[in-house]
């Protein structure tokens, strides 16, 4: 017979609590391991690669589409979720199904199904598909960035960003921290970081205007932005004119 490995992960235990109830009499399905957070659930699929993955979105420590970003090689993944708005997103991503709280037994083995049919499939989740552009707020801004440096997971406040660069298909972050490489485009940070705080001064960078502290001439009808952490940042002819605006001078 056919054994599935399954890791539950939801920051309610009666949530982890009911999905362990429901795969009770399921002689194909193997809970491995319980999460309460991002972190740790993080931790226990690199540990022990299950198959199936039950995933809350909104945890502490690292949100489910955070967590996801940072898999080498995720698992078939069900939501278990309280938000709507992420259905989507989820399917994008080939996500096995999308349980909104609360659901049913019946609701749950539909999932159950679903996912069994995809994993004698060999899908898995397709991580090219929708999951960066998912990890916005729905507020609209992006409040935090988490960063996976070898074994080691970073969350970068942003207000504690000093500015970002681009370089080729990646993007690195400075910080207060450090600095970070982070594989995205400028473009979502762009869109996705508050526009009252940031702002896109050169195709190739993003600085938080908090940190300028001068802006100085640098060759002929360019500039130069300096910032509290003493980084020199060119300006764009193009962008100049909205960075007065902005600041206002």
């Amino acid at each position: 017979m056919t054994k599935y490995k399954v890791i539950i992960t939801d920051d309610e235990p009666l949530a982890r609590s009911l999905i362990r109830s429901y795969l009770k009499d399921d002689s194909e399905m193997e809970i491995i391991a319980e999460c309460g957070d991002g972190f740790s659930a993080l931790k226990s699929v690199q540990e022990f690669q299950p198959d199936l993955l039950f995933l809350d979105i909104q945890m502490p420590k690292l949100t489910g589409f955070e967590m996801l970003e940072l898999m080498d090689t995720p698992p078939l993944i069900i939501f278990s979720t309280a938000y709507d708005e992420y259905a989507l997103k989820a399917f994008e991503i080939n996500a096995a199904d999308y349980l909104l709280k609360p659901y049913s037994r019946e609701r749950f083995e539909q999932a159950i199904k679903k996912a069994k049919a995809m994993l004698q499939h060999g899908k898995s989740v397709n991580k090219t598909s929708g999951i960066n552009n998912t990890l916005r707020q729905k507020a609209g801004t992006l409040e935090r960035v988490a960063v996976k440096t070898g074994n080691k997971i970073n969350v970068v406040l942003a207000e504690d960003i000093f500015y970002l660069e681009a370089q080729d298909d990646y993007v690195m972050i400075y910080c207060t921290a450090g600095k970070f490489l982070k594989q995205q485009t400028m473009k979502y940070f762009e869109d996705a970081l508050d526009p009252t705080i940031f702002m896109r001064v050169h195709r190739s960078y993003i600085v938080n205007l908090n940190e300028i502290i001068q802006i100085e001439p640098y060759e002929k009808d360019s500039h130069l932005i300096v910032l509290r952490n003493g980084a020199k940042i060119p300006v764009s002819r193009s962008n100049y004119s909205e960075l007065k605006k902005t600041l206002n001078f």
